[in-house]
């Protein structure tokens, strides 16, 4: 006989981990959100107080992961950017050794 209790148990844990997983991407964001408040519903109907607690650990997480993505797009920047600034470096140090060899 299956309990009604660790169903639900199970179901808010597959809920809350697919909405995880949809969080993992920024794109993904609102799907996510969408998910976590049908579970944020259900949840509270049951335990207030911890779907309040989930609720706040949820909004943490998904800025926690808008600051990674915003980092991650800077970084990557930086590094485009300094690869272009080497390319740059070479190309005029080349030019210089043309130009000295000219003369």
């Amino acid at each position: 006989m299956t309990n009604p209790a660790n169903n639900s148990s199970n179901m808010f844990k597959t809920v809350l981990k697919g909405a995880i997983a949809l969080a993992q991407d920024v794109k993904t964001h609102p799907e996510a959100n969408e998910q976590f408040e049908e579970l944020y519903t259900q949840l509270a109907a049951d335990n207030p107080v911890m779907a309040d607690l989930l609720k706040q650990l949820w909004e943490e997480y998904i800025t926690q992961q808008r600051s990674v993505f915003f980092w991650q797009n800077l970084s990557d920047a930086e590094k485009d950017l300094a690869q272009k600034v080497t390319e740059n470096s070479l190309q005029i140090q080349q030019n210089y050794l043309r130009l000295v060899q000219e003369q």
